[in-house]
Parts: structure tokens; sequence; C-alpha cells
């Protein structure tokens, strides 16, 4: 331990590479200049990482977007208060497919260009087809539809996908985008909990039929020859939270200066992550055995946005992943409280009054201005936003700097106002698959 060190943090991560900006705040001195001591210690599972942080192991940790929701509502084995001061970033997920799928639902009109409603037509329309006898996630939708319906047809189980934990945005995305394009993801697929660097695998098994996680684990099943990415999170939802710090709430109310300089630590980590001239040097380090494992040319295409979706197509994804950038960092309650109406929406909690207000506390805006006030940096001068609403980068009232925040539209045009959020809840209920 250094000498200098004047606060002592032990974090969990899981391997992925939406990692990288509590890593290299731990590995490139980041923390240590902020006088912390910060002991990384890698995990295998979600519910892991969510257990150690509610038994004290951990002070804080690298966890989805929800998992803090889902502690502080009830919904985890193991009671713990969680909260939500920094973001680590926008985007980094892809839905990837077998082989196999990928030719049903190319065959109902599904194109490699990453379109969510052309492939969820073509999966519904390959769904219903078996019932009865790109990667733009529309599309993508319809093709998807189409081959799970020719599957049940046929008297076949259904498609099985796999999600990293059931309060996950992966979870909450796959299910959006299903639902939007026609699918019931509660009766006509079957998703299935498998931690993410096994996916690549149970893909390869026939285990699964596909996924949903964040990077490099779809890139590994491309290079594999194994799977084919059908669409992202970017283009499902532009410019959408993912993974966050989850920090115990005791602690963070017992160490006030501990986590002011924690957050410091992480927001000079994540501007360096962002810089292009550093990506080399960052795959490097997340190439490690005790980070990723994976060779940095795996890594790449989640730093570039350039993917390569299998059968040799290739495209390039604007802000498929932001570590920085379009205040990447800043832990809106918007984000906290779609993600509750989503929990809502697929039975896993009850909307009350008590629920919604639990939800709005645990993401901390107030936190991450308190710590980086005095670094002079810009700061969105609101806690909450309309989300859907922004169609091109635009510049927003902040503290400091300018800010410019990016576009943020769902692929099915929908637009969530937590000042509206009743009616969100309720227009979502009567979202139905078609017959």
């Amino acid at each position: 331990m250094s000498m200098a060190a004047e606060h002592q943090i032990t974090s969990g991560f899981m391997p992925l590479f939406d990692s990288a900006v509590l890593v290299a705040a731990g590995e490139l001195g980041f923390a240590a200049r902020e006088g912390i001591d910060l002991t990384l210690h890698r995990e295998t599972s979600w519910a892991n990482i969510r257990d150690r942080i509610a038994i004290g192991h951990f002070h804080l940790a690298h966890m989805l977007g929800p998992m803090p929701l889902a502690c502080n509502l009830g919904l985890t084995p193991l009671a713990s208060e969680t909260i939500v001061p920094f973001s680590l970033g926008l985007g980094g997920n892809c839905v990837t497919i077998s082989n196999a799928v990928w030719a049903g639902m190319a065959a109902h009109g599904a194109k490699a260009d990453l379109d969510p409603a052309r492939a969820g037509v073509a999966l519904r329309a390959l769904i219903r087809e078996r019932a009865a006898a790109g990667r733009d996630p529309a599309r993508a939708g319809v093709a998807l539809r189409a081959l799970i319906r020719e599957r049940a047809a046929a008297g076949r189980d259904p498609l099985r996908f796999a999600v990293v934990h059931p309060h996950s945005g992966h979870n909450y995305e796959l299910r959006y985008w299903l639902a939007a394009c026609g699918i019931d993801p509660t009766r006509e697929i079957e998703i299935v909990i498998v931690p993410p660097p096994f996916m690549a695998d149970a893909l390869a098994t026939g285990r699964i039929d596909g996924y949903c996680v964040g990077e490099p684990w779809n890139s590994a099943a491309v290079a594999a020859g194994t799977g084919h990415i059908v669409t992202v999170k970017a283009r499902i939802w532009r410019n959408s939270p993912e993974k966050v710090i989850g920090v115990r709430k005791a602690w963070a109310d017992e160490n006030p200066e501990a986590l002011a300089a924690l957050l410091r630590a992480l927001h000079h980590s994540a501007r360096w992550c962002q810089d292009p001239a550093n990506h080399g040097e960052l795959a490097g380090v997340m190439a490690q055995a005790g980070f990723l494992g994976l060779p940095p040319a795996v890594q790449m295409p989640i730093l570039t946005g350039h993917l390569r979706l299998g059968g040799g197509a290739e495209r390039t994804i604007d802000d498929f992943f932001l570590p920085f950038d379009k205040a990447a960092n800043f832990p809106w309650k918007s984000h906290a409280l779609w993600f509750y109406t989503q929990m809502v929406r697929w039975g896993h909690v009850a909307h009350t009054p008590e629920n919604l207000a639990i939800a709005r506390d645990c993401y901390r805006p107030d936190l991450y201005r308190s710590a980086l006030k005095p670094l002079g940096v810009a700061l969105p001068g609101a806690n909450s936003k309309v989300e859907g609403a922004l169609q091109v980068a635009t510049a927003v009232g902040a503290t400091g700097a300018g800010l410019v925040l990016g576009p943020d539209g769902f692929f099915d045009g929908q637009i969530f106002d937590p000042d509206e959020i009743d009616a969100y809840i309720t227009g979502q209920k009567s979202v139905r698959a078609e017959a």
C-alpha cells in the first residue's frame, strides 16, 4: 500500500470492458493521486457482486444500472441500501444470436445493418411461421419474431435467450426491443441467466440461441465463428445508461471525503479512457489475466465502435460506448426511474408511491456535483431529463464549461418523461405482442 494513501477502498468488478474506468483508476494511478489505495476484486457473477456489497466485503462495486434499485426495493436475498453517485458510461451492449437463428432471420428480411426494427420483425415472423406449421433494432426484431413463431408452429422449444441478471439493463433492453417488435418476451421466448464470460460458450454449444451482454463477449462469439451480432444497445436506445458505481450507503455516509476523492479519481480516469490516443494502452491493461484476459484486438471494437457482425459484415456505430463524453458519468435520476418503469412493467416490483420514492432516491447526482465542483468541470444543472427527446447532439444548461448531450432516442420513437411516470407505466402495460 502506498504510504501516502489516506483512504483504503475495496471494490468488486466483473470482467467486462465497461469496468475499464474503475480498472484504470486503480492501475494507472488516478486513485493514488487522490490519496486512495484502491483494491480491485474480479468476480464471476453479478449475484456475487451484489451479495459481497451487502455483507460488507466491498465498499463499492462495478454494478448493473438497475441492481442498486433492486437492492433498495427489497428484491435481493440480503438487504443492503446502495446508492449510485457515478455512471461508468453509456452504451456498450449487443444482442448476439446463433448462426442458425441468423440464417432464419435473414430469410425473413433481416439485414446486417443493426436495425432493431427490421431485425425484430424478422424474428417475429420466424417465430410465428413455425407456430403456424441490420442490426437495426426494428428490422432485427421483425426477423426474430418470424423465427420465434416458426419454431412454435413446428412444436419446437421456444428460442432461449440469455441475460446476465434479472435486474439488468440487458434484460430490460432485450425485453423492450422484443415487445416493441411485437414479440411477447414472457410467452414467446425463454429468458435465462448466464454469467457474461460464459455466454459465447453457451451459444457455441447450443444451450442458448442468443444473448444480450456487454463487450467483449459479443465480439468473442463472432471471432469464434459461432455468433452473429443482430443489434446493439446504441440503436435500441441511443446514449443510454449501463453500468454504474454502486456504493453501500452506510459506508458513503461514514466516509464522505473518501467517496468524493474516489469520484474525482474516476472522473479523471474516464476522461483518459475516452481519449483515442490512450486506447492502445487501455486495451493492454484490460488484456491482463486479472481483468479481461483477452487480447487487445478483441477489445478494440468497443473502443472504436467498429464491429464485426459475423459472416464478413462490419459496421461502425456512432457512440457505441462512451466512458466520458456527453455527461456519460452523471447519475441521472431519469435513468434510475426508467429502469424502475421496466421493473414494474415485467412484474418485478409493484408501482407504489413508496417504491417510486425509493427508486428516485437511489441515484445521487448531488454527491457527483459536490465531489467534482472543485474541478470546475461542466456539471448538468438538472437531476433528470426527458429521455428519448433529443434527436441530435444538444448543448444544455450546466455549471462550469459548456456541456453537450448526445441523441437519446428510442428506436420505436417513444418518450419517457419522468414527471409523467404513471402515464408511461400505464401505456407500457397496454403494449402486447401482436396475435
